[in-house]
């Protein structure tokens, strides 16, 4: 059993997360700003902003995992960066393990480039790819003593292409993952499964890795 905190816990990605790991029997926290409107059973809940770490307490002491799956949306527009640079230098020399849930605009379309963010990517998604591409930035040349994986989600994943679980998914390295027409796609549960995989079974240490069918 692993101590897993998940911030951004009740959104798309991250309540996947959460459940994938309270499913595995792990002990999971959730960090959120808002309390959600159905609590998973078997996890905890920790409202605060990651904007203020030392507001947190001691939710980080002792995990094996923090997951950062924050949207730089509303409020968080500007904030996921500076969260994310202040999250790193917490955990920089300690065991646990950083876990950062990005875009597919970061992934290359094929090995050595370029990446989709290059190919005519739609305008109204740019800043969001963008604070993906400069998350991986910081955590590449991050300090050695941060443990840390990054991982891409294929084109399609959102709550608008909800999907099932399927219990399968495919690691393209960092070239995005397309099925035989072409598609890109990943259904939030199996994007879960992909990145409590990744914690339990670490195959991408300082790292990133794109999942999809």
């Amino acid at each position: 059993m692993s101590r897993i905190v998940v911030i951004g816990g009740t959104g798309y990605a991250g309540s996947h997360i959460a459940r994938e790991a309270v499913s595995r029997g792990h002990e999971v926290t959730v960090i959120s700003r808002s309390t959600p409107d159905a609590p998973l059973d078997g996890a905890r809940y920790v409202q605060g902003s990651v904007l203020d770490l030392d507001g947190l307490g001691d939710v980080f002491d002792g995990a094996d995992a923090v997951v950062s799956a924050l949207s730089p949306r509303g409020d968080m527009e500007n904030a996921v960066i500076p969260a994310l640079r202040a999250l790193a230098d917490k955990l920089t020399g300690t065991p646990t393990r950083l876990g950062v849930v990005g875009g597919a605009g970061g992934s290359l379309v094929a090995p050595g480039g370029p990446r989709l963010f290059d190919q005519g990517f739609p305008e109204e998604y740019k800043h969001e790819a963008q604070v993906g591409i400069d998350s991986l930035e910081l955590l590449q040349q991050s300090d050695e003593g941060l443990d840390w994986f990054f991982i891409h989600p294929a084109e399609v994943f959102g709550p608008w292409a909800e999907g099932e679980r399927t219990g399968r998914y495919r690691d393209g390295g960092d070239v995005l993952v397309r099925d035989a027409d072409g598609n890109s796609t990943i259904s939030g549960a199996d994007f879960a499964i992909a990145v409590v995989d990744e914690i339990e079974q670490p195959k991408h240490r300082r790292g990133r890795f794109t999942v999809g069918y």
